[in-house]
C-alpha cells in the first residue's frame, strides 16, 4: 500500500514535533520539540481533525473493539517502538509521554499492538532496542511474554482476555491438569502494577464483563531469572513507579501552585487596603481643603474669648 499523501495542513502540531520526511516509503519520522514528564499531555486525539474510518489500514488507529479513526494529521508520522516515548490512550483520546517522559530532540514513537489487534500492514520492528520484539503483526499474534510490561489500551485488554481465556478452556477440556496462571490486574486507562493476583477465569473459560478491569497473562520466569533477582511484576513495576513519580511530581507543582495563588492573593489585598486607607484619607484632606474655614477651625478663637462674638460688644453710634 502506497503511502497516503498528507491532505491537511502541515505542521499540524507546529509547538509539538518536527517533521522529517524522507524520499524512501515509511522512513519519515517525528522528533520532539517539548520535554514532558511521565505521563503528561501531549495531544489530544479530537474530532476535528480526527474522524471515523470505515475499515482499517496502516494509518489508522484503532481505537475500540471495532473502532478505528483516521488521524488526518502529523501524528500519522509517529513511528513503532518497542520502548516507545509515547502512549496513545485511546480510551481517553489523549496523547500522553511514556513511563521515562520525552526530551527534546528526541524521536516520537508508539507501541502499535497498544492500540491494534490486527495489522493491515505487518512489518519487522527494527527498533533495535533490547526488549525489541520482532514482527509486529498486532496483539493477536503476540506471546504473552512479547506483551509483558507493555502499556496496552483497554480493549486490546479485553481482546486478550477473551483469547487466554478460549484457548485455556479448550486445553483444560482435553487435559485432567491445568496450570496455574499469574495474571496482572490493570485499571482501563492507566496501567497499575501493584496489584497482582491469581485469576480462575481465564483458567475456566469464564470472564466478567462486569469488572472494568482486564488481565493479562504474566509468564513464567525460568529459575536463572528468579536467584537473577527477577519478579513476575517487574517490568509492570517500572511502570507503576513511573506513575508514582509522576503523581509525586504533580503533587509538588500543585502546592506549589497554591503557595503562589495565596501568596499573590495575600499581596492584592494588602495593596487594595492600602490603596483604600490611602483613598480615604486623600478624600479627608480634600474634603478640609473644600470645606469653609469657620468649618474647619476647632475649639473658640480670642476674639470669641474676649466677647466680641459673644454678644457682649456693643456698637457705638456717633
Amino acid at each position: 500500500m502506497a503511502p497516503i499523501k498528507p491532505h491537511w495542513v502541515q505542521p499540524s502540531h507546529p509547538d509539538r514535533l518536527h517533521l522529517i520526511v524522507n524520499e524512501a516509503e515509511f522512513t519519515s519520522k517525528s522528533i520532539s520539540k517539548i520535554a514532558l514528564p511521565p505521563f503528561a499531555l501531549f495531544a489530544k486525539l479530537e474530532f476535528p481533525p480526527c474522524t471515523p474510518a470505515d475499515k482499517p489500514t496502516y494509518a489508522t488507529v484503532q481505537c475500540g473493539r471495532d473502532k478505528h479513526l483516521d488521524l488526518n494529521s502529523d501524528l500519522l508520522y509517529i513511528n513503532h517502538s518497542c520502548e516507545p516515548s509515547l502512549i496513545f490512550d485511546t480510551g481517553n483520546m489523549n496523547v500522553i509521554a511514556g513511563p521515562k517522559g520525552i526530551q527534546i530532540g528526541e524521536e516520537l514513537t508508539f507501541f502499535y499492538p497498544s492500540t491494534e489487534w490486527t495489522m493491515a500492514q505487518p512489518f519487522d520492528c527494527l527498533c533495535a532496542k533490547p526488549t525489541c520484539r520482532g514482527r509486529i503483526s498486532g496483539a493477536r499474534d503476540m506471546t504473552d511474554a512479547q506483551l509483558s510490561g507493555a502499556w496496552l489500551n483497554g480493549h486490546i485488554r479485553d481482546l486478550l482476555e477473551e483469547q487466554r481465556g478460549c484457548s485455556t478452556s479448550s486445553s483444560s477440556s482435553s487435559s485432567p491438569s491445568i496450570p496455574t496462571t499469574t495474571t496482572a490486574t490493570t485499571s482501563s486507562s492507566i496501567p497499575s502494577a501493584t496489584n497482582a493476583n491469581a485469576s480462575s477465569s481465564s483458567l475456566n473459560g469464564s470472564s466478567n464483563s462486569s469488572n472494568s478491569s482486564a488481565t493479562y497473562t504474566i509468564p513464567e520466569k525460568n529459575s536463572s531469572e528468579k536467584n537473577s533477582g527477577y519478579n513476575k511484576t517487574g517490568e509492570l513495576d517500572q511502570i507503576a513507579q513511573s506513575l508514582r513519580d509522576a503523581l509525586t511530581h504533580a503533587e509538588k507543582v500543585v502546592e506549589a501552585a497554591r503557595n503562589a495563588l495565596m501568596s499573590y492573593v495575600g499581596a492584592v489585598n494588602d495593596a487594595a487596603t492600602a490603596a483604600a486607607n490611602n483613598g480615604a484619607a486623600n478624600k479627608k484632606e480634600e474634603e478640609e481643603e473644600e470645606s469653609p474655614e469657620g468649618a474647619r477651625r476647632r475649639g473658640p478663637t480670642s476674639r470669641e474669648l474676649s466677647g466680641e462674638m459673644g454678644g457682649d460688644t456693643m456698637e457705638v453710634l456717633a
